[in-house]
């Protein structure tokens, strides 16, 4: 497996960044079993990206006038995320699971954590999914965030891993979603919101997004 390793400003820069570097680093191939079956895809093996200021504004890429291009998300979509990561009612009755039946309650208990024990700790960390989460059609494609406070720099910092991810649209609106959700708990934490290390072994472009993809990097 290629391992790519970005370094990124904030997230606006960070998804330009991995939609550049995907055209090189990634593989492309069938999709055998998942979303858009039978289609292409394009994929990195493995990547790694640090975002130094998550909590720049804009959360959500601006895609320039005249590309003629469609923006990938907006901040109503970002909050309808936010929604479903942190609350186990936002689940609709089509879905099988919803990011906050796993973490509504570990949130609170991280923030507890942290308030009540101290930050020198390497134990609050949330995971996503269970023992049956196999057998879904769809499986949670979040898997874990990480959590980081140093004693002696006070910031909350997060450490998130999909398994799979959609480069285009999904990334900018599930990355700007933790980031609020990391503002709010290093709020009620009592620390400043750090930095974002995003890892996925499954982050890529579906074949209808390729196109729009070239275009927004001036690749087309």
């Amino acid at each position: 497996m290629d391992i790519t390793f970005i370094e990124a400003r904030d997230l606006p820069d960070a998804w330009f960044q991995c939609i550049y570097n995907i055209f090189q680093n990634g593989r492309e191939y069938t999709i055998d079993r998942g979303s858009f079956q039978g289609n292409k895809r394009m994929e990195y093996d493995f990547v790694i990206i640090k975002i130094a200021y998550p909590e720049a504004r804009p959360l959500i890429p601006d895609i320039p006038p005249g590309i003629g291009l469609p923006p990938p998300t907006d901040m109503e979509y970002v909050h309808e995320y936010l929604d479903k990561l942190c609350s186990s009612a936002s689940r609709a009755e089509n879905e099988d699971y919803t990011y906050g039946m796993y973490l509504e309650d570990q949130i609170q208990e991280v923030i507890r954590i942290y308030r009540e024990d101290g930050y020198a700790t390497n134990q609050a960390c949330m995971a996503v999914c269970d023992a049956k989460s196999i057998y879904l059609e769809d499986p949670p494609c979040l898997r874990q965030i990480d959590t980081r406070i140093y004693p002696d720099e006070g910031k909350l910092h997060f450490v998130v891993y999909f398994r799979s991810w959609d480069l285009w649209a999904g990334f900018p609106s599930n990355l700007a979603g933790i980031q609020l959700l990391k503002e709010y708990m290093a709020a009620e934490i009592g620390v400043e919101p750090g930095e974002t290390i995003a890892v996925s072994k499954g982050m890529h472009l579906y074949e209808y997004a390729w196109d729009l993809a070239k275009m927004r990097v001036g690749k087309g």
